[in-house]
């Protein structure tokens, strides 16, 4: 159930800010801008953050504000990052009175996250033309954010779900899947968004497993070997691997010591398998470097 906060004033909030083009800044199509306008959305992603009072949250690509806002509804302290310096300058003038909100201008790539605390939630619309990478960072700083509530393009979010043997599994789906429990939450319409997107669009919630199978050591081993086995994805494993520079005779021993066939190819294997074999296959020093 969600907060009292959304009801009443904020739902009228909310069908406020439901803004046209003619009172804010128009997208950018370069940056992938596609702004969030339907608030019975805005009040589904509340729901499935499970924010409290008390809990930090940030928000990555605010755009015109409608999520910024609910947030800060339920959060006593909310951090949005904006690329855009229009969108900047409207948001600060728009939230001139919100004293929970802080808004920095900055790219979500680069900018510094070591100041939020630990514990923050994430809850984003992120910008789809970088999405993937974006991800990638904020699993690397996995032991801050216990939980990403994200709206992605839906092909990623069928991506982090995918299983082995189906045909979006891959790089993506092993390493969000070895750090979290993923969830595809719901679909979202491309009517929500103005300009409409020309791609499908869904909610994930991705929440850390508290317990991991690698040590801190280990994991970038685990990281540099599934990216290489996924890198030739019409050659076997073996061949993959050899191709990154592992060295194929320590790879088909490793793949015997874990019964699997000579033959087998990455997208078959699931999480558990590539640990084991990040256990056995290392990757030489001039490669490493």
């Amino acid at each position: 159930m969600l907060p009292d906060t959304l009801g009443g004033a904020g739902q009228t909030a909310f069908a406020r800010h439901t803004v046209t083009s003619s009172e804010s800044p128009s997208a950018i199509k370069r940056l992938g801008q596609n702004f969030l306008i339907d608030p019975n959305i805005v009040r589904k992603i509340l729901a499935v953050a499970e924010l409290r009072r008390h809990d930090a949250v940030l928000e990555i690509g605010p755009g015109r504000g409608i999520l910024t806002e609910a947030l800060c509804h339920v959060s006593d302290r909310v951090t949005a990052i904006e690329l855009d310096p229009r969108l900047h300058a409207h948001l600060l003038e728009r939230h001139a009175d919100t004293p929970n909100l802080t808004l920095v201008l900055g790219d979500a790539m680069t900018h510094s996250l070591e100041g939020l605390p630990i514990g923050t939630i994430v809850v984003a619309n992120l910008p789809y033309y970088i999405s993937t990478p974006l991800l990638f960072r904020l699993l690397e700083q996995r032991d801050r954010f216990p939980r990403l509530v994200l709206m992605l393009q839906d092909e990623v979010a069928d991506r982090l779900i995918a299983k082995p043997g189906s045909r979006d599994y891959g790089v993506l789906s092993v390493l969000a899947q070895y750090v979290t429990e993923v969830t595809k939450a719901f679909k979202v319409s491309a009517h929500c968004f103005r300009p409409r997107p020309e791609v499908g669009s869904a909610v994930v919630v991705l929440r850390m497993k508290q317990a991991r199978e690698l040590s801190p050591e280990e994991e970038p081993m685990f990281t540099r070997l599934v990216k290489a086995a996924f890198a030739h994805r019409r050659k076997t494993l073996v061949n993959s691997l050899k191709d990154e520079g592992y060295d194929v005779q320590v790879v088909l021993e490793a793949l015997r010591t874990c019964a699997l066939e000579p033959v087998v190819r990455a997208e078959t294997l699931p999480v558990g398998q590539f640990v084991e074999l990040s256990r056995r296959v290392t990757l030489p020093r001039q490669h490493a470097e």
